[in-house]
């Protein structure tokens, strides 16, 4: 894989694809993480006197009242604070404009083009790689990096359809990325995996390719009720994956060693925060009873698979995060994991969110910030923008 010094990007106009899909509120920036996340990429380009041209996108457009609400303005400024120098915001994503400024543009300046999913307005051109649109992008510039890990599994005008037509590597996010990420591919011994999260259909991929590797897969969240279905137990009102139940029972079947079930829960009445809860053993929940977090003697349990693991992967909370009675059961294992310097690879989504609420994000080996890219790198399957690049 090229990376950025590989290639050589003095003085050229060099096409950078980042990930500014930040959150946003009332057109505000909410949280600025993977705006920062792309700053070391940016800054080795100017260093070598590199005129920069950013793209992104920045939630869905599927009409014209998305456009306002997805401008890319704001990221602009912030990039201008943090950059400490002039951020060229072009408010087009190609024609006249876009092209004199690229055009008129000196060495060390910056160019940030507007949200690349306003082309999927009419047809999807962005979304769905046309042709016409990458070719036009990858004429406006000498090279292209891609920095945006978080769309590397996505076919996209923007990524594949530039790097088809430039000289291409990827930038220092994505080569951090890979490196973590890339240690799962023939892990060290005993190498531990924890899913959480709610259904087990969104997970299929990644537990049929990690069981062959895994020592130990922890099971928690909602998902864990279907595979405690499939063992025969009264999961009350619990979650259920019903499509799944065969699914659970075929991999307990194949791999009884490498399956760890919750041995207790925190349950109660009502899916919300109201109603008081109970910590019971796994069998003896009542009909009307529902599952919300593991309890204290699952959180041992897994705690003492984790402690022996050299390397261990997370994905998905073990509880209903969003509520602040049942976050317990993911942030005491969080905290277990830092406490105890275990080489833990967050993978993507909820289950780093959860770590950056609890302060723990920046305490573990790695956090990745893709949430669909790293699921897929987990079930092992190939990343069109890396496999363009390639």
């Amino acid at each position: 894989m090229k990376t950025l010094k590989d290639i050589n990007i003095e003085n050229k106009k060099v096409l950078i694809r980042c990930d500014f899909n930040v959150p946003m509120k009332e057109g505000k920036i909410a949280d600025d993480t993977r705006i920062t996340a792309a700053l070391p990429t940016i800054k080795y380009c100017l260093e070598k006197n590199a005129k920069v041209i950013l793209f992104s996108h920045l939630g869905r457009v599927k009409e014209a009242s998305d456009l306002e609400k997805n401008n890319l303005a704001p990221v602009a400024k912030r990039l201008e604070e943090l950059l400490g120098q002039p951020v060229t915001f072009i408010d087009k994503t190609r024609g006249e404009e876009l092209e004199n400024a690229i055009n008129n543009m000196k060495e060390k300046d910056i160019i940030l083009v507007q949200n690349t999913r306003y082309e999927d307005l009419e047809g999807k051109k962005e979304s769905k790689n046309d042709p016409e649109l990458g070719a036009y992008w990858a004429s406006l510039g000498d090279v292209f990096v891609n920095d945006a890990f978080g769309t590397i599994h996505r076919a996209h005008a923007s990524n594949v359809g530039i790097a088809s037509h430039l000289n291409s590597c990827v930038g220092f996010l994505i080569e951090k990325e890979l490196t973590a990420l890339q240690e799962l591919d023939n892990p060290k011994h005993p190498f531990v995996v924890v899913l959480g999260g709610a259904k087990v259909a969104d997970k299929i991929g990644v537990i049929e390719n990690l069981v062959k590797k895994a020592d130990k897969i922890l099971i928690g969240g909602g998902m864990a009720f279907t595979f405690l279905k499939a063992e025969g137990y009264e999961i009350g009102n619990s979650l259920l994956d019903q499509e799944n139940i065969e699914f659970c029972q075929k991999v307990i079947k194949e791999h009884p060693d490498k399956i760890v079930l919750p041995v207790d829960v925190a349950v109660t009445t009502e899916y919300s925060e109201k109603e008081d809860y109970k910590v019971k053993d796994i069998s003896d929940l009542e009909y009307n009873e529902m599952g919300l977090d593991i309890g204290p003697s699952t959180e041992k349990l897994f705690e003492n698979y984790l402690k022996e693991a050299s390397i261990a992967v997370w994905n998905g909370p073990l509880g209903v995060y969003e509520f602040e009675k049942y976050k317990q059961g993911t942030d005491h294992i969080l905290k277990f994991v830092v406490d105890n310097n275990i080489k833990i690879i967050l993978g993507g989504g909820d289950i780093v969110a959860a770590a950056s609420q609890s302060g723990y994000k920046e305490k573990v080996y790695h956090a990745s910030t893709g949430g669909g890219a790293t699921l897929e790198y987990l079930e092992g399957k190939k990343l069109p923008g890396l496999e363009a690049i390639k």
